[in-house]
């Protein structure tokens, strides 16, 4: 019998060479053929991609996938780098981490400082973020409400959400709270639309800011984050402000969940009145369920992680490996 491959279902463009292969993937394809595995690159057709592996007995890795097989991993960056999601269910809003159970005791709390720590300087002190943030400093207003929207047409958005945008702010500007609200627009969404609600909403109501400064400039202001599913809320905890969010998360453990609009005034309460263990977290979120890029056990993680599915890694015939010991 021939060896298992593994197939990675990545985008068109890349396998055109119009954009770089991602660093996962090119040290995931190098390490597992130094180790004498079979890796097949094809294009992540959504259309056809389940009668692809119905046809064969190979396992299968697919870039920003939400498909449920299990010869499936789906992965995408986990909003920060080197951390990516490798899930049997999907990514971030979609992945299996918002069904797990969170508990604070299961995470050694020196280990999980020493993490914030790494995180705060490589995220927070340069103001870095995954999408680019503007270098210059805005003088902003101080506790504020921040709150950053997303792309609309962005197609996880629209599936995870319990209420729009429109709905959110709405509900925001409805609250009879004296605190600023600074809103900044998603970078990637520059319609005239979007543009001319933010105008409107701040000609009318004097607590307003729409701004595009730095999100860390932002934070570092800000009383309580509210967006619906945004990387922004994980970014958040960085700071260790509070996150409300109006949509589904993966994140959702320490933050609170607002299911419709007359509830948003009672979750920002119960966000801004309570300490949460920011550093544990997001420690166990990355650290214990994610997959790091950079890792020099890359292969042996991402068998572990295939043979949580229940395939049998030794059908892989790679070098060096004992079946790794399934999840519980």
């Amino acid at each position: 019998m021939e060896p298992a491959r593994i197939v990675l279902h990545l985008p068109k463009p890349v396998l055109s060479g119009e954009e770089p292969l991602r660093w996962l993937y090119e040290r995931l394809r190098d390490g597992w053929t130094a180790r004498g595995g079979v890796v097949d690159l094809v294009p992540h057709d959504r259309v056809f991609l389940l009668p692809e592996i119905l046809e064969d007995e190979d396992f299968h890795i697919v870039d920003h996938g939400a498909l449920r097989h299990p010869r499936i991993l789906n992965t995408g960056v986990a909003y920060l780098y080197p951390f990516w999601n490798l899930d049997p269910w999907g990514i971030r809003a979609l992945s299996s981490i918002g069904e797990m159970k969170f508990r604070r005791s299961d995470v050694d709390g020196a280990a999980a400082n020493e993490f914030f720590r790494h995180m705060i300087k490589r995220w927070v002190k340069p103001r870095r973020s995954r999408n680019a943030q503007p270098e210059a400093r805005e003088k902003l207003p101080e506790n504020a409400i921040a709150v950053f929207l997303q792309a609309e047409n962005e197609r996880a958005i629209d599936e995870t959400c319990h209420m729009g945008r429109d709905e959110m702010v709405a509900a925001l500007l409805a609250r009879d709270d004296p605190r600023p609200i600074v809103i900044k627009p998603h970078p990637h969404d520059r319609s005239s639309e979007t543009d001319d609600w933010l105008t409107r909403i701040a000609a009318d109501d004097p607590r307003v800011t729409v701004t595009a400064a730095n999100m860390h400039d932002i934070l570092a202001a800000a009383d309580v984050t509210v967006t619906i599913n945004s990387a922004v809320g994980i970014e958040s905890m960085l700071h260790r402000v509070p996150v409300v969010l109006c949509g589904r998360a993966d994140f959702h453990h320490i933050a609170v969940t607002v299911p419709e609009p007359a509830r948003l005034d009672a979750a920002i309460a119960h966000a801004t009145g309570r300490r949460w263990p920011y550093p544990r977290f997001l420690y166990w979120y990355f650290r214990m369920n994610c997959l790091d890029a950079g890792s020099k056990t890359l292969v042996d993680d991402v068998l572990a992680r295939i043979a949580a599915t229940g395939f049998d890694t030794q059908r892989f015939g790679l070098s060096g490996v004992n079946t790794p010991e399934r999840a519980t």
